[in-house]
């Protein structure tokens, strides 16, 4: 399968994770990101075997999974959701800006750059268009958001830096990263019940977005150029927004279009280069 048709997937299982993180609002968030994470790593827990990675690849796996959600919640805690959430979604600029100083053979060409800003301009587009900007000027959460995305796209670059390792790892990353967020909720988050629906729906959160999505950007970043996967990676805020409004009965607006012909550009445009 292409790489690109592997990063589309986790994109579109991205997609979903506002939406399910809005009918889950109420669940305390490291309590959701521990168990959605340790549900998702279950699919490959028959394939334990080949978990067998050099610790500092599992510190690799860990800094990326956990590291990215302790700083996105600490951001969200501290910044306007909407912005701090705009800040995050630096991570595909970074990935195609970092990819030639983090991996031999990379060169950062004018068109990539150029697609790359594009493409958070659509970004930005389709998360302020959203109306729910607060315009609440600086805040010290913005600094942790900038940190979560720095994670992120670095995680992305230097699983590609270490020696090779199956995709089956990933659970092992995420069944690690999950059981510190659990501990993150015991030290603190409030305790509380989980009705049925809740674990439906959290089910479906590991599954997906917490789960196969993480499998799928493996398989593309290893096989697949991350200047072209990074600009790609500029249709989940858009997609996650169009679905999140369709989800809410809101209207999509022309600021999701303009967003929409923005993101597109930059992706045939950093795609085909």
């Amino acid at each position: 399968m292409h790489p690109h048709l592997h990063a589309l997937g986790a994109i579109a299982l991205w997609a979903t994770l506002a939406s399910l993180g809005v009918w889950l609002r109420h669940v305390p968030p490291f309590l959701l990101t521990g168990l959605a994470l340790v549900i998702g790593s279950i699919p490959s827990w028959p394939l334990a075997r080949q978990w067998k990675v050099p610790a500092s690849t599992l510190a690799l796996g860990v800094y990326g999974l956990f590291g990215f959600h302790f700083l996105l919640f600490i951001a969200l805690r501290h910044a306007p959701a909407v912005e701090a959430n705009l800040v995050n979604y630096l991570w595909p600029l970074l990935i195609v800006v970092l990819a030639p100083a983090l991996l031999p053979g990379m060169r950062l060409r004018a068109v990539h750059v150029i697609a790359a800003i594009t493409g958070f301009a659509g970004a930005a587009l389709a998360i302020l268009g959203a109306g729910a900007g607060t315009g609440g000027g600086w805040a010290w959460g913005y600094l942790p958001a900038l940190g979560s995305a720095f994670i992120w796209a670095t995680y992305s670059l230097l699983t590609r830096r270490v020696a090779a390792f199956p995709t089956a790892a990933i659970g092992l990353f995420g069944l690690v990263s999950g059981l510190l967020s659990l501990l993150c909720h015991w030290l603190l988050e409030p305790s509380i019940t989980l009705q049925t629906r809740d674990w439906l729906l959290i089910a479906a959160m590991g599954l997906g977005p917490l789960g196969a999505a993480f499998f799928l950007w493996d398989k593309a970043l290893k096989r697949g150029d991350p200047r072209q996967i990074g600009i790609l990676s500029y249709v989940t805020p858009l997609a996650s927004t169009a679905l999140l409004m369709l989800a809410s009965g809101s209207p999509l607006t022309a600021s999701i279009a303009a967003a929409a012909l923005l993101i597109i550009g930059a992706a045939v445009m950093g795609t085909r280069t």
